[in-house]
């Protein structure tokens, strides 16, 4: 039928229409996790901090199948530090 040709106005706005609701939790679940991560005590951090934190938290589904001795190998090859971990 090709009906999107014939109304392409009335097809973008279903799409719209249909993409909302999916696009607003995605956006609420990220502030939720803002508002987890970024408490009174860690206000002060970075934008680029505060991203790396937010992705973890969102995806930790992910990050729980890294190895943590992985992680803290890759943290010590990063730069000396004043305490061995």
């Amino acid at each position: 039928m090709k009906l999107n040709i014939t109304y392409p106005l009335v097809y973008s706005l279903i799409k719209l229409v249909l993409l909302l609701p999916v696009a607003t939790a995605t956006v609420e679940r990220a502030f939720s996790a803002m508002k987890i991560i970024k408490t009174r005590l860690r206000n002060r951090m970075n934008d680029e901090w505060l991203n790396d934190s937010l992705l973890t938290y969102i995806e930790r589904e992910t990050f729980k199948v890294v190895d943590n001795e992985a992680i803290i190998k890759r943290f010590q090859a990063m730069k000396t530090r004043r305490v061995q971990i």
